[in-house]
């Protein structure tokens, strides 16, 4: 394993409470209140204390500001907060803004949050942001969700909408995805990383030996919120849809897991520097993984979410994984 490479740290302090973006002017609705940010799950979001600052004011404006009664109510809040949390991380990094991974003729387009509106009508999600950089973004939590991935793993979200594009080139917009982009999606969605500088966790995770993995190594994991040199395995969330579903937490959500071996220098970096060095890791994993002819979502490990040590008070009893409906026995078969 090849030593790792200390990063400038991509989360600015701030002294301070954030300031919203002055084009901000109205409030999000009352579902946004809902989100735990201290959340073990959500600790190694890139701009995590800019975003969460933002979203409690925003939240906070929609208990005194009736949004139901405007007219006119402003499309891109969302959009607006994550460019500036965006533009803020380029800045700590002395860096350029990522951009999107270009496929056929494309050339590469610096990526930017815009209203869902801006998207055309008829034209593919996919096809839009390939061509333009622009990323439609609605004020929604899943779209919140999405748009912090996007910031803590630009690499790896644009090598998945590149390999979109190379699929749509290939066989067009069809009623099905097909087995790469339907592996795409089941990631994007509701994936999950696993990092481990101990491969028997990760070959015991692939085998639905929850024993192995999650509890007799326990000792081994890492706490998100106290994250330690000493540490050998962690969980990191990458799927959006699985966060939004986190706000309200249940046993039996299931994230589809990749699993990075790394060497111990990897648990010596803080948490901004891992995301880094992962962001790069997971898109030449991802890139090697949908490159094979028998790619299906069946590669993709099954991890109950809240299993994961230190990511469910719950689960510090090991009785905990004993409920045979979430802890599944079996192999996985080769799709």
């Amino acid at each position: 394993m090849t030593s790792i490479s200390v990063f400038k740290d991509s989360q600015p302090s701030h002294s301070a409470t954030p300031t919203m973006p002055t084009s901000i002017t109205d409030a999000l609705d009352s579902s946004f209140a809902d989100i735990d940010w201290q959340a073990p799950w959500l600790c190694h979001l890139s701009q995590l204390n800019y975003l969460s600052e933002i979203i409690k004011q925003l939240s906070a404006l929609n208990q005194r500001v009736d949004t139901s009664a405007n007219d006119h109510k402003q499309a891109d809040i969302i959009a607006d907060t994550l460019n500036t949390a965006l533009k803020q991380q380029s800045a700590a990094l002395q860096d350029t803004l990522p951009s999107t991974k270009p496929a056929h003729d494309n050339r590469a387009h610096t990526l930017t949050f815009v209203s869902q509106n801006a998207l055309p009508e008829g034209e593919a999600y996919e096809g839009f942001i390939a061509t333009t950089g622009n990323i439609p973004t609605r004020d929604n939590l899943h779209d919140l969700f999405n748009g912090s991935i996007w910031l803590t793993f630009p690499k790896t979200k644009a090598l998945l909408n590149y390999y979109h594009m190379l699929e749509i080139a290939r066989q067009g917009v069809g009623e099905t995805r097909g087995r790469v982009r339907d592996t795409i999606t089941v990631f994007d969605e509701n994936g999950a990383i696993l990092v481990t500088a101990d491969p028997s966790i990760g070959e015991a995770l692939i085998d639905f030996d929850w024993q192995a993995s999650l509890v007799v190594p326990r000792d081994k994991w890492d706490n998100p919120t106290q994250v330690s040199k000493q540490s050998q395995a962690a969980v990191y969330i990458f799927g959006h849809a699985l966060l939004e579903q986190l706000i309200q937490p249940r046993k039996p959500l299931c994230a589809h897991s990749i699993v990075i071996n790394v060497s111990q220098d990897f648990f010596a970096l803080s948490l901004s520097e891992r995301m880094i060095y992962l962001d790069d890791r997971v898109a030449a994993h991802m890139d090697e993984l949908l490159s094979q002819d028998e790619v299906t979502p069946r590669k993709l490990a099954p991890l109950p979410i809240l299993g994961v040590p230190h990511f469910w008070a719950a689960n510090a009893n090991p009785e905990f994984y004993d409920d045979s409906y979430v802890f599944r026995s079996g192999r996985r078969r080769q799709a």
